[in-house]
């Protein structure tokens, strides 16, 4: 069994689809502390004819102290999600299949669930089916496991009687291969290229969104996604 285990992050990048992809089993870690600072759970790059456009889904922070991922809501206050589509449109009225996404994105942005968990998690299902990712998707408030660290992830695949663990390189380093070896477990690192394909608006610039790769390439953005 090989898995992986990712944060919740808000229309990630195709290097997180491709993870995914290469395992049996994506764990989300809902039930791990939200950051206090900046994050990609709650924002990500998009692009329009100013370059790189940064859209953030503004969350419930003043007063709750620390929260887990699962505990964050989203702020409905002020004209966002209008000033998020309609940047959209104008951004990708263009893009040869943005109308196929445009009605996911009208309905999810407009009327979607108040929990960042569960909004984020909308988001990623709609890219994996997209994508033509199909691994399982578990959740980790549903295993019952407390731990931290490399001794969280180690947990994780007991409970899955994994064998293989995958971590992007950068975050690889961070954690202790001799844990994982002592626990009979494999750490393997996924080092994924950032995919270039044609875009909007100019210089293209790397690890977007995957939206924006769904936008401009649709049915081959699965193909430019695994390819070497």
């Amino acid at each position: 069994m090989i898995i992986t285990a990712s944060r919740p992050y808000f229309a990630p990048f195709p290097g997180f689809f491709l993870k995914a992809h290469l395992a049996e089993i994506l764990i989300i870690l809902d039930d791990i502390q939200f950051p206090r600072g900046t994050t990609w759970i709650t924002r990500n790059r998009f692009k329009n004819d100013q370059g790189a456009w940064w859209m953030t889904i503004p969350v419930w922070k003043k007063g709750r102290g620390l929260q887990t991922i699962n505990d964050v809501r989203i702020s409905r206050e002020g004209r966002w999600v209008h000033k998020h589509l309609t940047g959209l449109k104008h951004a990708y009225a263009n893009a040869p299949y943005f109308a196929d996404h445009q009605q996911f994105l009208d309905d999810i942005f407009a009327a979607g669930s108040d929990r960042l968990i569960d909004f984020n998690l909308m988001i990623i299902r709609h890219l994996m089916l997209n994508l033509g990712v199909d691994t399982e998707i578990r959740r980790l408030s549903e295993l019952n496991i407390k731990a931290a660290g490399d001794r969280l992830l180690i947990e994780i695949c007991r409970y899955f009687d994994a064998s293989v663990y995958l971590a992007p390189g950068v975050a690889a380093r961070h954690l202790n291969p001799d844990h994982f070896e002592k626990a009979g477990i494999e750490l393997r690192p996924v080092t994924s290229r950032s995919p270039v394909y044609p875009q909007l608006w100019g210089k293209f610039i790397a690890d977007l969104t995957s939206f924006d790769l769904l936008f401009n390439c649709g049915p081959k953005a699965r193909d430019i996604m695994l390819a070497d």
